[in-house]
């Protein structure tokens, strides 16, 4: 069993359905206010993994912390994980290296908590993702180039890691393994294949868009989404998240979607119980939405998947 539930899943070609959670431990869609009370009723969640909001709501690691420690003592999960997959969406733009690097100890100091993954908003710019990248990765874990990813060409090579010493016994204990297990395990998948983190980014401008096939394939990334409500905005549509879309950003969609097949990422939508088949036979393998504990249902049925819940 892996530790991270979503890449077991995606490592079987299963798709995946997640809950979405503010820096509160507040539910977007659903779930309980507060942090750590918050962690132990979400322990039990119908979702394969919780998104943890810190982009537009609080950047507070310490509350991330007490989150994490409620998913654990509220655990195991009903499919027999200590947790659900963490990812939290990161509040640092993807505009530029600079920004990225600048922004790393939020990157360092969030996965000292024990999750599971991190995405990075607005990525418009293949080098920043590949700083993002980076900063997630232990210094002993050297340049990896594109051979070991999977990826092809199109991306920038990565350096070596810039994740120091320190941190990792904390989120060892969350994992529920030795220091020592996590150092080695807490690597991108699927550029490491015994990787536990996934690391995935937002497409969610008319920048972003413009190097999605870039961005997409610098190694280490495993996921991607078009973000319909930024995008719209940024194509001059100020409330335009939910369809029908207008035909630009129907392009765009299409445009994200074939960059994460050519890339061979999972591509991230919104799904209803109305359309999950459909979206899940598009390409679709990570949901979400305001009724995705219903949509997931029909979803795993239609998948026919062994891994319960």
């Amino acid at each position: 069993m892996r530790i991270n539930k979503a890449v077991e899943l995606l490592e079987q070609r299963q798709p995946v359905y997640f809950e979405f959670v503010d820096a509160n431990g507040a539910g977007k869609y659903d779930g309980d206010a507060g942090e750590y009370d918050a962690g132990r009723a979400l322990a039990q969640t119908w979702a394969d993994y919780i998104t943890y909001d810190m982009e537009h709501s609080a950047l507070d690691v310490r509350g991330l912390m007490r989150f994490m420690r409620g998913l654990v003592d509220g655990g195991p999960t009903r499919s027999g994980h200590r947790t659900p997959a963490v990812i939290v969406t990161l509040p640092i733009d993807g505009t530029d290296e600079q920004s990225v690097r600048a922004s790393g100890w939020m990157i360092k100091q969030v996965l000292a908590t024990g999750v599971h993954g991190l995405l990075l908003c607005h990525a418009e710019s293949p080098e920043a993702v590949r700083a993002f990248v980076e900063a997630a990765r232990y210094s002993f874990h050297a340049s990896s180039g594109h051979a070991s990813s999977g990826h092809g060409d199109g991306g920038p090579e990565l350096g070596a890691g810039r994740r120091g010493h320190g941190g990792q016994t904390r989120a060892a204990e969350i994992w529920g393994v030795a220091p020592g297990e996590y150092l080695a395990r807490a690597d991108p998948w699927p550029l490491d294949p015994r990787g536990e983190l996934l690391l995935g980014i937002k497409v969610e401008n008319k920048r972003a868009l413009a190097v999605v096939e870039r961005t997409t394939r610098v190694p280490g990334i495993a996921f991607a989404e078009w973000g319909p409500g930024d995008m719209g905005m940024s194509m001059g549509y100020p409330d335009q998240h939910d369809e029908p879309y207008p035909a630009e950003m129907r392009a765009a969609r299409a445009r994200v979607m074939g960059a994460c097949k050519a890339a061979g990422l999972a591509f991230l939508e919104a799904v209803t119980p109305e359309n999950v088949i459909g979206r899940i036979e598009e390409g679709v393998m990570i949901g979400c939405g305001p009724r995705a504990q219903e949509a997931a249902d029909i979803g795993r049925r239609h998948t026919r998947r062994a891994l319960a819940w």
